[in-house]
């Protein structure tokens, strides 16, 4: 492994392209890291989480509902991230399933206006994640909140490694395809960070993530020939909802 393959600043270069959290101003050359850098994916997934666990426990605490605390939480992650991931989700929806060519696929992903799939994939996914964050707070507290959010980050490394893009242009491909070594590290680290706070479950949580993200990618590679950024964003979406399904079965 080279010396430059791991930088403390990567984290900061993940924190600018997941969040909205302020940052520091980072030079234009940091940005030619960005591929390198995805093995802090998880990590900008601890610093989005962590907030709103932090909030849920405040609600718990004052004797608000699940339901209100896992509000709560969803609100917060989705403001710390923009609704990027939630946004990919949408477009992804309404791309894949409203053209019937790729080329129309990839324009309708691009359009700015939401579609009735997309629509319906914010309701599924937003009711999914509120009910099965709300089950989680009641049987196993806030924390394994963390562990969701970090897993889910770490698939996209590895649909970025082995997918190809789709477009010539656009976010996936300015950050461009990552190596083998950061798309591993990320894995272990978010499996390695969780394992604390969900115990042996991790395991369990992460097989699914990686088949929920690996279904994803393989429509995706059928349809528009590989993955964009709001492929990855959906995949980050469709393995939190299979990783927190998985946990609930766990805590039952």
């Amino acid at each position: 492994m080279q010396k430059n393959d791991i930088q403390a600043k990567d984290i900061l270069l993940a924190l600018v392209l997941l969040t909205r959290l302020p940052m520091p101003h980072l030079p234009q050359q940091a940005f030619q890291r960005q591929a390198k850098a995805v093995w802090s994916f998880p990590l900008a997934g601890l610093a989005v989480a962590l907030p709103a666990a932090l909030l849920a426990a405040l609600a718990l605490a004052a004797g608000l509902p699940a339901m209100v605390a896992a509000g709560l939480a969803l609100a917060v992650q989705v403001m710390l991230t923009g609704a990027m991931h939630e946004d990919g989700l949408a477009d992804t929806a309404d791309g894949l399933w409203g053209g019937f060519t790729r080329q129309r696929r990839l324009e309708i992903m691009k359009d700015s206006r939401i579609g009735a799939y997309g629509v319906i994939a914010l309701i599924l996914g937003l009711g999914l994640r509120w009910s099965a964050l709300a089950a989680v707070f009641a049987a196993a507290g806030v924390w394994p909140l963390l562990a969701i959010a970090m897993m889910s980050r770490a698939v996209m490394p590895q649909l970025m490694a082995f997918l190809p893009n789709a477009r010539s242009v656009g976010l996936s491909q300015t950050v461009g395809r990552p190596r083998a070594l950061p798309c591993l590290l990320a894995a272990v680290l978010a499996i390695a960070l969780s394992l604390p706070l969900i115990g042996g479950a991790a395991f369990g949580v992460a097989l699914a993530m990686g088949a929920a993200a690996a279904g994803l990618g393989a429509l995706a590679k059928a349809k528009i020939g590989g993955q964009t950024g709001d492929v990855l964003g959906a995949s980050q979406q469709a393995a939190e909802i299979a990783g927190l399904l998985v946990l609930l079965a766990f805590c039952g």
